[in-house]
């Protein structure tokens, strides 16, 4: 039996939990948030690296000290209260919005410029792109070795031509930063990495990463979380090197594409502009293999999950799962855009209060007493920044919109903050009575 594992080993790792982040909302979004920064990029992508990276590597490290899965991670909440905050998280990362924005995102990337964006194209490849989705995640154990060692190299060497060429062939000279980004730049940065689900995607991970790690013979607890975190902090480097040179690219390309709306144009436009026709067939492999890797991790996430959750195997989840992502992937990116941003500012409150929480937990004598308020509190807060996402703000009280950081997505932090000192204090308290 395998009691450590090699260096390739422990690289391979690493690269398959890099390509498992690495998906359809990394590669479209860093380069609207650099379009739009302009002369701010610099703050603006130290903003979108906290909630792109360092949550995503926080959330790693949380879930490998509790065995990589989201019901050890909610245990203090309860077995109800963890349940629907699990189903909650995976249905987003999954079926629902980030695993049908893998397909939808390859597609307009990688063939559309190609064959041309209809929806019978679409519909067409969207098969295609599940089928493979499918085959792969039927066979879980062989992640590392399919994703790890064989197809990451290949997704690695064509982003270092990609992220090279941002910096050393720019489009052109920085532009003007929209008033989100003169005012706020680093706050602005910090919401819109929300948009790439890294942090709730890593949530879903852990126990793939760890499952993996079990795959090679690892069975030492210790050892699977020394080596999940070795992995973590590798995607976490990986992450941070696409994502600089993304916003770079975004941020000189606005003679290009000045009136863009999403980085699928902004990408399009510049590989055009710098390698030529030529260059598209670069970023369709690139966009193919980090939106293939991301689904198949998202994919089989789900099945061990809901496997485990409810009375059917997990071939059967994994089958379902991918024929929902199929429908939901036809509605077309835009759609799946406009419904998942409330959703995704309800959740991530919660998700951040959660890893925090989780990786203080040796502070708390009686975990349920900080864990349920808390994240009581922020799942509120976290409602109250959906509805104003969905253009919804007459629905909240006004006193709510003033506070602290509200302007800037975050008016949840200080209520959380308040309520998490309070619920410490009591900790303390009840303990020494």
């Amino acid at each position: 039996m395998t009691t450590n594992l090699k260096l390739w080993d422990i690289l391979a790792l690493g690269f398959m939990t890099f390509a498992l982040f690495l998906g359809a909302g990394n590669i479209i979004f860093p380069p609207m948030v650099g379009l739009a920064a302009a002369e701010q990029l610099w703050p603006a992508a130290v903003g979108f690296l906290l909630t792109g990276v360092g949550l995503p590597l926080l959330t790693v490290v949380a879930l490998a000290r509790v065995g990589g899965g989201m019901p050890a991670l909610t245990a203090p909440l309860g077995k109800a209260a963890g349940i629907v905050l699990g189903v909650a998280v995976y249905l987003s990362i999954g079926p629902l919005f980030a695993t049908p924005r893998t397909a939808t995102v390859s597609f307009s990337m990688g063939l559309a410029p190609f064959v041309g964006d209809t929806p019978l194209h679409l519909f067409l490849f969207t098969c295609g792109y599940f089928a493979l989705v499918l085959l792969l995640s039927l066979y879980p154990g062989k992640l590392m070795d399919n994703i790890g060692k064989l197809i990451t190299p290949v997704l690695i060497l064509a982003l270092l031509v990609l992220g090279g060429a941002a910096f050393f062939l720019p489009a052109g000279a920085l532009g003007t930063a929209s008033s989100a980004y003169v005012q706020q730049p680093l706050a602005e940065g910090f919401l819109q990495g929300y948009q790439t689900m890294d942090a709730l995607g890593a949530l879903v991970f852990g126990v793939v990463i760890v499952n993996a790690i079990r795959s090679q013979g690892i069975q030492d607890a210790r050892l699977q979380t020394r080596y999940a975190i070795a992995a973590g902090v590798i995607a976490a480097m990986g992450l941070g090197l696409v994502y600089v040179s993304l916003v770079y690219l975004g941020a000189h390309s606005a003679q290009l594409v000045p009136d863009a709306s999403t980085g699928v144009q902004v990408l399009t436009s510049y590989v055009q502009h710098t390698f030529g026709s030529a260059g598209m067939w670069l970023l369709a492999a690139v966009i193919l293999l980090a939106c293939l890797t991301t689904g198949v991790g998202l994919v089989s996430a789900c099945g061990v999950y809901f496997s485990q959750l409810l009375p059917v195997s997990y071939r059967t989840v994994v089958v379902v799962v991918s024929a929902f992502s199929l429908g939901a992937a036809n509605l077309g990116l835009a759609q799946l855009i406009a419904i998942a941003v409330p959703a995704l500012y309800t959740i991530y409150p919660v998700a951040i209060a959660l890893v925090a929480l989780s990786l203080l937990s040796r502070c708390w004598h009686n975990p349920r007493r900080v864990f349920r308020p808390v994240l009581l509190v922020a799942l509120g807060f976290g409602l109250l920044d959906g509805l104003k996402a969905a253009g919804l703000e007459q629905w909240i009280p006004s006193a709510l919109l003033s506070l602290p950081g509200s302007s800037m997505g975050l008016g949840w932090l200080l209520p959380v903050l308040t309520v998490w000192g309070c619920a410490a204090v009591w900790d303390r308290c009840g303990q020494s009575s």
